[in-house]
């Protein structure tokens, strides 16, 4: 059996509720999954699957809430090469550094081994108003790559 792990930064509350959505379609399929909304780097290693979904904040940066585990995953040595991973952002197109987040998670989990199995989703949130159906939508890409 398949098991997901999901992590979320958020800062308003958007990632979370688009994470709790994509955990109720997963465990409907029949899938494990195991949600953080505080997550640590103990909780993502050892993983092999993994869902970001995160919103940008401030300048181009992640959010409060996921900063500490990115700042720690960066200063340790883990080695995440047996993980598969796809990043969700939501994020404004009214800021030349929309879904910055998206980059910065990216480029974390692959610098320390972790493989990208699907393009990231962006969801901009001036022109979207249906996160959730937009994330479902995207769910298979992730999936079907695992």
């Amino acid at each position: 059996m398949t098991s997901i792990c999901i992590i979320t930064g958020s800062t308003l509350g958007g990632a979370e509720y688009v994470a709790d959505h994509i955990n109720d379609i997963l465990t409907k399929q029949g899938i494990e999954v195991t949600l953080f909304n505080q997550a640590q780097l103990s909780d993502i290693k050892g993983r092999s699957h993994l869902i970001v979904v995160t919103s940008t904040h401030g300048a181009g940066e992640l959010p409060e809430n996921i900063q500490p585990l990115f700042t720690d995953l960066a200063n340790s040595s883990t080695d995440l090469s047996p993980m598969k991973f796809g990043i969700i952002g939501l994020g404004s197109s009214d800021y030349d550094t929309f879904c910055n987040a998206v980059n910065i998670a990216e480029e974390a989990l692959k610098a320390k081994g972790a493989i990208q199995v699907c393009e990231s989703l962006r969801i901009d949130v001036v022109n979207n108003f249906d996160h959730d159906a937009t994330a479902e939508e995207w769910l298979p890409s992730f999936i079907t790559n695992l």
